[in-house]
């Protein structure tokens, strides 16, 4: 596992689908029906989060994917919070340019992290990664049972003749 790896496709990860994924959602017409919203996120999210995965997985062994993919999940997952709470520090920070109001803020935190979109946010980047991770360990396809014989020549036109 490299860690530098596992950071930088995430923290890439998180951005374009904190930007891109919610300006697409937020261009589709749906009247106010933040329900819907919030689903076709969640699904858009999730897609975006196996491109990644399997961005992060390919040059990897697929003997291990399953618990390579769920690592890279919960990193990403660990990667975004992070990246929440520097972000809101920094712009607390920027916005007074004071400490005190700084610390004030910090116990806010606390909240976002109870609140149900962490848990959302936990899912739509361990679930995917966890799923494509197990699929690529199956070796990347479904096997299904051959239908009919094993000797696929007997079976030829030629053979019937």
């Amino acid at each position: 596992m490299r860690i530098e790896r596992l950071i930088l496709i995430s923290f890439l990860g998180n951005y374009l689908i904190n930007n891109i994924v919610a300006a697409i959602v937020a261009m589709i017409p749906l009247s106010g029906n933040t329900t819907a919203q919030y689903v076709i996120y969640f699904v858009l999210a999730a897609v975006a989060a196996g491109i990644f995965t399997w961005w992060y997985l390919k040059d990897m062994s697929k003997s291990d994917a399953l618990i390579q993919g769920a690592i890279f999940g919960a990193g990403a997952f660990v990667v975004a919070v992070v990246t929440a709470f520097v972000s809101g520090i920094s712009g607390v920070l920027a916005q007074t340019g004071s400490f005190s109001q700084l610390i004030s803020v910090l116990p806010n935190f606390g909240p976002f992290i109870l609140n149900w979109s962490t848990l959302a946010l936990l899912g739509y980047w361990v679930l995917p990664a966890a799923a494509l991770g197990w699929w690529l360990q199956m070796g990347g396809q479904m096997k299904m049972p051959m239908m009919g014989s094993s000797n696929t020549a007997s079976s030829s036109p030629e053979s019937m003749m």
